[in-house]
């Protein structure tokens, strides 16, 4: 980071702590977070099936790192937020495709699914 933005980011968290609002913003960020890997999950089990739970555990691991490298406590939480995220992420991909299966959402029509298999025995 350059020092503009190293001196913005220390405003930025300066303000948070005057005026007590690190809480308010690590729960909307986590809550956005959380937010955002739902659909995540829906598109990457659509386009590319159960593999794409590796994509998650590669996220989830390379946050956790990060969030233990970080000296900034709000960076470092954010950052273990969408770890674990990624890490639900992953129990997801099951999940979703067990939806997919029950019809709640739309099966891609290019891929075979494992009880594609079963039904054609």
């Amino acid at each position: 980071m350059g020092p503009d933005v190293r001196q913005y980011f220390t405003q930025m968290m300066d303000f948070l702590s005057t005026y007590h609002l690190q809480g308010l913003v690590l729960g909307l960020c986590s809550f956005l977070i959380i937010g955002i890997c739902h659909p995540i999950v829906i598109k990457g089990e659509y386009h590319y099936g159960q593999p794409f739970k590796w994509v998650f555990l590669l996220a989830g691991v390379v946050l956790c790192i990060g969030s233990l490298l970080v000296n900034n406590v709000m960076l470092s939480a954010l950052m273990g937020v969408g770890a674990f995220s990624c890490f639900w992420g992953i129990k997801e991909m099951k999940d979703q495709q067990e939806r997919v299966r029950k019809g709640w959402f739309p099966r891609n029509p290019k891929r075979k699914y494992p009880w594609d298999e079963k039904s054609e025995k």
